[in-house]
This record gives C-alpha cells, sequence and structure tokens, in this order.
C-alpha cells in the first residue's frame, strides 16, 4: 500500500479539501471572472469552515451566473431576493449585497481586478516548516487590502485578502515538506 502524501496541515480526511488542496490551493489563477469568483467565495467564507464553501461551489457558480462580472454587476433587487432564498449557498444579506457591489467595481477597475491583485504577488514568502508557521495576515494583504477598499471593494479585510492571496498563488504557503511544494 502506498503511504499517503504529506499535506499542509489544514487539510483533513475530506475529500473535498484533498482535491483542493492538491488541485488547486496556491496554484496561480488569473482572469478577472476567476479571480472575482475566489474573491467573492473567501468573502463568502469569512466566519465559515472552507469545507462548507467547497461544498457549496457548485451552487455559487449557478446562483452567481458563473461569476461573470457584467453579469453579476447587472444583479437587481430580484436577483438579492433569489439568492437570499437560495438553499444551496450562504444566505447573508451583507454577502450578497457586497458579492454585487464587488461586481459592480470589479467591472471599473482599471486594468482589471486580476492584474490588480497580481501587483501584491509576493513569490519569495517565507517557506512555512509547519502549519503554525502560516500567517493569518501579512503586511501585503493589509496592503492588497487597504487597495482593494480604496477601489469600493466590500468584505475584504487583510485576512480575506491573505487568504486570496494564498488560493490563488500570490504566496506558496504550501509547507516544506508538502508533497504539492515538492512537486513544483
Amino acid at each position: 500500500m502506498t503511504p499517503e502524501p504529506v499535506r499542509c496541515g489544514w487539510v483533513t480526511s475530506a475529500p473535498d479539501y484533498i482535491r483542493y488542496h492538491d488541485e488547486e490551493w496556491g496554484r496561480p489563477v488569473r482572469g478577472d471572472d476567476l479571480v472575482f469568483e475566489r474573491l467573492t467565495l473567501e468573502a463568502f467564507q469569512s466566519g465559515l469552515s472552507w469545507l462548507t464553501i467547497l461544498r457549496k461551489r457548485e451552487n455559487f457558480r449557478a446562483a452567481f451566473a458563473g461569476f461573470s462580472i457584467p453579469a453579476v454587476a447587472a444583479f437587481g433587487e430580484g436577483d438579492v431576493a433569489r439568492l437570499l432564498a437560495d438553499p444551496g449557498i450562504v444566505r447573508n444579506r451583507m454577502k450578497i449585497e457586497a458579492a454585487i457591489a464587488n461586481a459592480r467595481v470589479a467591472a471599473e477597475v482599471p486594468g482589471g481586478v486580476s492584474e490588480l491583485v497580481w501587483r501584491y504577488a509576493d513569490p519569495g514568502s517565507p517557506v512555512p516548516k509547519t502549519f503554525a508557521d502560516v500567517p493569518a495576515t501579512t503586511s501585503g494583504s493589509t496592503a492588497l487590502a487597504k487597495e482593494l477598499k480604496r477601489h469600493g471593494f466590500r468584505f475584504v479585510g487583510p485576512t480575506t485578502a491573505y487568504a486570496l492571496m494564498q488560493a490563488i498563488g500570490l504566496v506558496n504557503d504550501h509547507v516544506a515538506d508538502c508533497w504539492v511544494r515538492a512537486s513544483g
């Protein structure tokens, strides 16, 4: 029997977590709609388990028009009501309204939201030895959150910004002995 590969400390035995860690987390994601999706999901995760969001991600994609920025930016009060009634997503009015407002802001960002976010990439960030070495925020995530807020984004504090940075590869927080880091 082949031994289980070493993974980062936050990964549980849940297949959704393992798949997300092994196939997505920390890998570069570019493109305005794709970055908007990750930013939106990280904001919805605030105060919840990431596993909850992972398990509802396809429902979120359906509910939010595939995270098409122009489509979500055009959502109105009827869409808010529809989303609040959708049991397949996290039904939090403030987060739903923030997602719509953020789409409107993202549509106006010069150069696009992907380009804006990727300015904060930190490929030289320290390699964490253990999960305990992974910070919740950094000076880079604080600066990114401040810049996003300057543009008018909501639900994007330094912790959410850092989770986004980790998720889309702006930093590589796979621990030193994690097989993903070792695979390059």
